[in-house]
């Protein structure tokens, strides 16, 4: 049974790097990722069922103040989902890291959001140009647009770094 918990980690770090990729490339967070990783929380963090039911009442009030905020427009819904999926089976001081480290890498994410603000505005990346050099023309296309941040690279920071301090 010991292989079973590093392999769990192993695949949520994997679908986080999904999430932080697909949100930086269409603004989306899939429902299923989402899903996935709350069931891989369950799976991999208690013994018992107490332990079970202690974290999914702090991810329902998670989620419940967490939707207060997407009324309001400050946050994405994907977001939301993502954030309460990475709380369950997380112990209390364990959503209280994920959230800091989501908001330090959020923070970091804002200021690179401002300063390609003031960057100038490129050309169209022609064909053959790098990776680099086409996200950044996209990148800067959707600032000049004032597109949302990615917020979900954020998130995926913030989860990477607590399942990693979990350890294997």
């Amino acid at each position: 049974m010991n292989w079973i918990a590093p392999m769990v980690l192993s695949v949520e770090i994997a679908l986080l790097l999904y999430v932080a990729t697909i949100d930086v490339a269409t603004r989306l967070i899939p429902n299923e990722t989402s899903l996935a990783l709350a069931l891989l929380g369950i799976a991999s963090q208690f013994p018992g069922p107490t332990h079970i039911a202690e974290s999914l009442v702090v991810a329902a009030i998670l989620f419940l103040l967490l939707f207060v905020v997407y009324q309001r427009g400050a946050i994405g819904g994907g977001d939301v989902k993502l954030l309460v999926a990475l709380a369950i089976g997380l112990p209390l001081g364990g959503v209280v890291q994920l959230l800091t480290v989501t908001a330090l890498a959020g923070g970091v994410l804002a200021i690179w959001h401002l300063i390609m603000r003031r960057l100038p505005a490129p050309r169209p990346a022609p064909s053959g140009s790098s990776f680099p050099r086409r996200v950044y023309a996209v990148e800067r296309w959707r600032h000049v647009r004032r597109a949302p941040l990615p917020y979900g690279a954020a998130i995926a920071c913030g989860g990477i770094w607590t399942i990693l301090s979990r350890g294997f």
